[in-house]
């Protein structure tokens, strides 16, 4: 005799599926449906499909409660990494500077080959480039007023969130990943605003 075994796909060690994750943690970048649709290859629906799952799991009820969340996912470097409390916060260096841009095959063309930047890797709409170790990401915009954001590198962005938070900072993005890249490394963020609301950033690089 066979035993029986519960259809369907077997329970994840996690509150999300890795395909709820991926979409949440775009939503705290502050994506659409759409972008993320584009931008991860698959249809809008779906993307609706694991906002909706994510927030009933959660119990939440709009996306801003989903941009504000400080979930980590259990796979990650950072659920991994020790958290260390200091009163004491230090912001490192600045790590990285984003500015929109109208076109970004015609913006790479301009950074790396007449300014000459070094060119460290593209995908999608973003190209980054090296500046004397101060990393700068240009971002194809969606015809809205060009930007800049300004990062900030600290060593836990976890500690740094909190720390700040209790410094009456409001962020508009919790810590979440952007992008693993193919060597394992992480890369965290987090948004708020500074005392004009221009948009800032901490940013950490978290390794296995």
């Amino acid at each position: 005799m066979t035993s029986q075994r519960e259809r369907g796909r077997p329970p994840y060690p996690d509150q999300l599926t890795p395909a709820e994750w991926r979409v949440v943690e775009a939503v705290r970048h502050g994506m659409s449906n759409p972008q993320i649709a584009a931008r991860q290859g698959v249809s809008l629906d779906a993307v609706k499909y694991h906002v909706a799952n994510a927030l009933q799991k959660l119990g939440f009820s709009s996306r801003a409660d989903l941009r504000l969340w400080d979930g980590v996912r259990r796979d990650s470097n950072l659920a991994n990494q020790e958290q260390t409390m200091s009163a004491h916060l230090t912001i490192g260096p600045i790590g990285q500077i984003a500015r929109s841009v109208a076109d970004v095959a015609a913006a790479r063309h301009w950074y790396g080959e007449v300014l000459g930047l070094e060119h460290l890797y593209s995908f999608g709409n973003l190209a980054f480039y090296n500046c004397g170790g101060v990393r700068l990401m240009l971002s194809e915009g969606d015809g809205g007023p060009a930007q800049s954001v300004i990062y900030f590198r600290v060593n836990d962005i976890r500690s740094a969130h909190a720390t700040l938070t209790a410094r009456g900072i409001a962020f508009t993005h919790a810590p979440h990943m952007i992008h693993r890249h193919d060597d394992g490394m992480e890369e965290w963020m987090a948004f708020f605003n500074d005392n004009e609301d221009r948009p800032l950033a901490i940013m950490a690089q978290v390794r296995g």
